[in-house]
C-alpha cells in the first residue's frame, strides 16, 4: 500500500520461505495462500493478464471450492475479488460484478477479515457502477459502507477508499466543492499512514476538482504532490517487475524441489512397506523388480519436470530486461525473426486486450514493459507492431495515448476545462511541445482548436 513494490516482493519472498518448513498440515494451505499473492504482486504492479491467467488455472480446482477450511473459503474469496478488479481494468462489468457476488458467498464468517472484504466489494461494485453511470445505485452502496464502518470501528483505508469514490460521484454531478470535502474527509483518514497507492489517487483527484473551479493555487499543490508520489511509484514498479522475474524463476524452481522431495518420500514408504513384507529370496526378487519399476517411473517424471521448467522459463522470457535483454540481443541474429500467422494473430489479441487498459499512459512506457505485461518477445511485438500498426512503437503509443485523450475530451464535459499542459501531462507526455505536436499529427488540429470545435458542437 506505500508502493514499495520491491520490498513487498521480498517480505514475500522471505515469508514463504519460513512458511514452507511448518507442518505438513499446513503445506495445501500455505500454497494456496502463496499462489494468491503472486497473483495479487502482478496485480499490483500492473500485470493484470499474469494475475488472470494465475486466479484462473486456481479456481478450476473443484476440490478446493468445497472446502469447509474458513481461512481456505477467505482466500478463495479474495481471489474472486482480485480476478473481479482484473476484469474492471479492462471494462469487463458484467464478469467484474459476477465474481464480486461469488466473492461474497464465500464470506460465511463474522470476523473482521471477512467483513472488510464484504466492504472491498461494495465499494469496488459501487466503482464499477459509478463508470457504468449508474450513479445513484452507487451512492446508496457507498453511504452504506460509510455508514456501516463508522458504526463499528476505526477502519481508515475503507473509509478513505469509500469517500474517494463518493467524491467521484460527485465530480461526475459536477458539484465539485461537494466532491473536495469529501476528499478531504478520506484523506485525513490516512494522512499520517503510509498509504501512498490511495493517496496519489485522491492528489489527483484534487488536482481535476480544483481545476474545474480554476482555482490555479490549489491546483499546482496538489498537481506537484501528485507528479512526485507518481515518479517515485513508478520507479517502484519498475523494480519490482525485474524483481518479480527473479522471484518467479525462483519460484518454478522451488516447486519442482517440493515435488521431487514429495516422489522421493513416497518412494521410501513404498520401499519400506515392502521392506517389512521381504521372505527369503522370492520376496528380494519381487522388491526388486517393484523398485526398479518405481525407478524407471521417477526418471520419467524427473524428465517431465524438465521439460515443464523449460517451458515455464521460456513463457518468462518475454518479461525479462536490462543485462536479460541484452544478452538476448548478442544471440538473436540481427534481422528480426519471422512471426508465423497463428503467432501474429495471437499476438494481436493480446495487445488489442492491452489497448483496454490505459497503461499506456505511464510516462515510462516502453517496449520492455509492454511486453512483460503482455508475455510477448520485444523482437516479435516491434515485427508485429511495424507491419501491422503501421507505425514503430513510439508512434503506436502516442497514437493509443491521443485516441484516448481525445475520447474523455469529447465524452466527458469536465476535461474541457483542463489547461493543455495538465492533458499532456495526464496521457504520459513528457512536455507540453510534444503532446501538441503529436495531437496535431494525429487529428490535424492543436488541442485548444479541438476543444473548440467541442465546445462549439454542444451549443450547436
Amino acid at each position: 500500500m506505500q508502493g514499495n513494490y520491491l520490498q513487498s516482493l521480498n517480505i514475500y519472498n522471505q515469508k514463504e520461505e519460513e512458511e514452507s518448513v511448518g507442518k505438513n498440515g499446513q503445506l495445501h494451505f500455505i500454497h494456496l495462500f502463496s499462489e494468491y499473492s503472486l497473483a495479487d504482486q502482478y496485480q499490483n504492479l500492473g500485470l493484470y493478464h499474469q494475475s488472470k491467467k494465475i486466479i484462473s488455472n486456481i479456481l478450476q480446482n473443484q476440490a478446493l471450492l468445497k472446502s469447509g477450511d474458513m481461512k481456505v473459503k477467505t482466500t478463495i474469496a479474495k481471489l474472486y475479488q482480485l480476478q473481479a478488479i482484473n476484469f474492471g481494468i479492462t471494462r469487463n462489468y458484467p464478469e467484474a460484478f459476477q465474481n464480486l457476488t461469488i466473492s461474497n458467498q464465500y464470506l460465511t464468517g463474522h470476523n473482521k477479515e471477512n467483513i472488510i472484504l464484504i466492504w472491498e466489494n461494495k465499494i469496488f461494485r459501487a466503482s464499477y457502477l459509478l463508470r457504468q453511470n449508474k450513479l445513484e445505485e452507487a451512492k446508496k452502496l457507498l453511504d452504506q459502507v460509510i455508514k456501516e464502518v463508522k458504526r463499528n470501528g476505526d477502519y481508515p483505508f475503507i473509509t478513505a477508499f469509500a469517500y474517494e469514490n463518493l467524491s467521484r460521484y460527485y465530480f461526475q454531478k459536477e458539484d465539485y466543492n461537494t466532491a473536495i470535502k469529501s476528499l478531504e474527509a478520506g484523506l485525513l483518514q490516512i494522512e499520517n499512514l503510509p498509504y501512498n497507492n490511495i493517496k496519489i489517487v485522491f492528489y489527483e483527484l484534487f488536482t481535476k476538482n480544483y481545476l474545474a473551479l480554476n482555482n490555479d493555487e490549489k491546483y499546482h499543490h496538489y498537481n506537484n504532490l501528485y507528479t512526485d508520489l507518481k515518479s517515485k511509484l513508478d520507479t517502484n514498479k519498475k523494480e519490482g517487475i525485474q524483481f518479480i522475474v527473479k522471484l518467479v524463476e525462483t519460484y518454478n524452481k522451488k516447486n519442482f524441489e517440493i515435488q521431487k522431495q514429495n516422489k522421493i518420500r513416497q518412494f521410501r514408504d513404498i520401499s519400506i512397506i515392502v521392506l517389512f513384507f521381504v521372505l527369503g529370496i522370492l520376496a528380494y526378487f519381487l522388491y526388486e523388480s517393484r523398485r526398479s519399476k518405481d525407478l524407471k517411473k521417477q526418471l520419467a517424471f524427473f524428465e517431465k519436470q524438465k521439460e515443464r521448467e523449460k517451458s515455464i522459463q521460456l513463457h518468462f522470457d518475454t518479461l525479462k530486461d536490462g543485462i536479460e535483454r541484452e544478452k538476448e540481443q548478442k544471440i538473436i541474429e540481427k534481422e528480426s525473426p519471422k512471426v508465423s500467422k497463428e503467432k501474429e494473430d495471437e499476438i494481436l489479441q493480446k495487445l488489442q486486450e492491452w489497448e483496454l487498459s490505459t497503461n499506456f499512459l505511464s510516462k515510462n512506457m516502453s517496449i520492455s514493459i509492454l511486453s512483460a505485461q503482455t508475455e510477448i518477445n520485444t523482437k516479435y511485438l516491434s515485427e508485429v507492431i511495424n507491419s501491422n500498426k503501421g507505425k514503430n512503437f513510439n508512434a503506436y503509443i502516442n497514437e493509443l495515448r491521443i485516441n484516448h485523450i481525445a475520447g474523455l475530451l469529447k465524452n466527458d464535459p469536465a476535461f474541457l476545462n483542463y489547461k493543455v499542459s495538465y492533458l499532456a501531462e495526464y496521457s504520459g507526455f513528457s512536455s507540453h511541445g510534444a503532446f501538441t505536436n503529436v495531437f496535431k499529427s494525429i487529428t490535424g488540429m492543436s488541442p485548444n482548436h479541438y476543444i473548440q470545435e467541442i465546445v462549439k458542437n454542444k451549443k450547436s
